[in-house]
């Protein structure tokens, strides 16, 4: 059996291949050079699910939710923050579009069927979490998250809130890249690793060039 193969009635009844493409998109209108903001756990392995994708032009570790005054590490990860734990996606909309980034944050990126939790990590820094920028984000995230709940594509349904971004703060620099620079690291291995091989397999028409 393939380490990729999934049968139906587990979590996900349907594989990455077989999510729908959203029906609304931004597009280059709206500006070649665009972001997304996104909280799917551990920005760590979200992280390096998105470094693989052609036309990421970045991809920063950060917080969202709250204060500046609460955006470091120890403070957000003993819970009495707002903020969760986000990725940053800096990409060119010619070569990859806000929708497409959220099929990949949705079919692999995390489960957005776990409340307050990915695995292990458990608290509300670790929420499935859109902050949409303006209105056109948040009508595409709407949109597509309705069309996966009517796909059926998971067994649950997806508890993932949709959460004006006010502010994205930095993450440590000793985060960024972290699945790169520590590949080592038994938690990477566990768990950024997979979701890395898991989208080279299901999008590897949308990979960077090597």
């Amino acid at each position: 059996m393939s380490l990729f193969s999934k049968s139906r009635g587990e979590d996900h009844p349907l594989t990455p291949a077989e999510f729908p493409d959203p029906d609304l998109d931004i597009g280059v209108d709206a500006g070649a050079r665009q972001s997304a903001v996104l909280a799917g756990g551990c920005f760590w392995c979200v992280e390096t699910v998105f470094r693989q994708l052609d036309g990421v032009l970045d991809v920063v570790s950060g917080y969202a939710g709250d204060s500046a005054q609460t955006a470091d590490y120890k403070t957000v990860c003993s819970g009495v923050t707002n903020h969760a734990e986000v990725v940053r996606v800096e990409f060119d909309a010619a070569k990859i579009s806000y929708g497409q980034l959220l099929k990949v944050f949705f079919s692999v990126a995390h489960d957005p069927t776990h409340l307050n939790r990915q695995g292990n990590d458990v608290g509300r820094q670790y929420r499935s979490a859109v902050f949409y920028a303006d209105d056109a984000q948040r009508e595409v995230a709407e949109r597509y998250i309705r069309k996966l709940e009517a796909a059926k594509a998971f067994a649950a349904p997806i508890v993932t809130s949709l959460e004006r971004l006010e502010a994205f703060h930095k993450a440590e620099d000793y985060h960024q890249d972290y699945a790169a620079r520590n590949p080592g690291q038994p938690y990477i291995r566990a768990v950024a690793l997979p979701k890395r091989e898991k989208v080279r397999h299901y999008f590897a028409d949308r990979l960077k060039p090597q």
